[in-house]
């Protein structure tokens, strides 16, 4: 599902044209496919037929549309901004300065929270290697692919610390990682190496590798260190180089386990993969570690996406009580 397909960058189809566009700017495929949703419906609700139809002054239109009749959420809205300023300026290269539009309203949301009971209750109740990727979300604050895509090589148990190659916005971090999943963790690398050896008995062995490495360094597709830590169990053709490989868990597979795993647990929660996450950033919080360290940690690029876990964890530990406690 995280695979980019093979497009013919010679194809005069306008959205192949825009997807090429995208990749040579190297954003990520999620924002690929993001950005693809939102003008196919941008091109439909205002009906063009033909490339120079398009016009950056009719953005402001499907935006009131968006907000008024289809009364989207303000995040909603600025993808859908963002997507379209993306697609008139960088790559049909229109003035879009002077846009203007009928916001939506911000309503205030705190994210949903597991108690850390609640979150070892769920996390018991996930299978292996499923429950260990669950854990690393948890115990390290990784978004779910972060988690799914880890390669041998980012495991640093000597220092306890893991790098997230490649996370939102195309950066690399580091985060700590939990001294108490340092024997599962060895347990599945030694799974991973087994796998990996009877791959390459077999004629196989080989991994997708970013930014075209394959072709600059032989051989290195085949190395243990570029292994994915969570391999998947059959092996797949790659579409990009129409190779067989070893993919790594899939993000839905994940998913359906946590889903699970949170009925079994009777936590009634509106809860998902990314609530451990927000569970990482509020305990950080709450036994006092500093805000910065916690977006460094979280690779936040704004400070302001990490202050809404001082409203979540704020109350519990500012000594306020309850006239009924009293």
């Amino acid at each position: 599902m995280d695979v980019p397909p093979p497009i013919n960058i010679n194809s005069n189809n306008f959205l192949h044209q825009f997807r090429a566009f995208i990749r040579s700017r190297g954003l990520a495929y999620t924002t690929e496919k993001t950005y693809i949703h939102w003008v196919k419906r941008f091109i439909y609700y205002q009906g063009y037929t033909a490339r120079n139809e398009i016009n950056a002054e009719h953005i402001h239109r499907y935006l009131d549309h968006l907000a008024v009749e289809m009364n989207v959420s303000p995040n909603t809205q600025k993808t859908a901004l963002n997507a379209l300023v993306f697609l008139c300026r960088e790559f049909l290269h229109q003035n879009t300065e002077q846009l203007s539009f009928k916001r939506a309203t911000k309503k205030t949301k705190l994210p949903v929270v597991f108690s850390h009971q609640e979150a070892k209750a769920v996390i018991a109740h996930i299978p292996l290697p499923y429950q260990l990727a669950a854990q690393l979300m948890y115990g390290s604050g990784l978004r779910i692919n972060e988690s799914l895509r880890l390669r041998i090589q980012d495991i640093d148990l000597k220092t306890s610390s893991l790098t997230v190659r490649n996370g939102k916005g195309n950066k690399d971090r580091q985060t700590l990682l939990p001294k108490t999943l340092h024997d599962g963790l060895h347990e599945q690398m030694n799974h991973v190496r087994s796998l990996h050896n009877q791959d390459l008995r077999n004629g196989f062995g080989e991994v997708y590798l970013p930014y075209a490495l394959s072709r600059k360094y032989a051989g290195k597709a085949k190395q243990i260190g570029w292994q994915y830590l969570f391999p998947a169990r059959e092996l797949s053709i790659d579409p990009r180089s129409s190779r067989k490989m070893r993919h790594h868990i899939t993000d839905r597979t994940l998913q359906s386990y946590v889903k699970k795993a949170i009925f079994k647990a009777e936590v009634v929660k509106q809860a998902g993969c990314h609530t451990f996450r927000h569970s990482f950033a509020t305990r950080l919080l709450e036994n006092g570690t500093d805000l910065r360290n916690i977006q460094e940690l979280l690779g936040h690029a704004d400070i302001k996406t990490t202050q809404i876990y001082t409203h979540v964890a704020g109350l519990h530990h500012s000594g306020v009580i309850s006239p009924l406690d009293k």
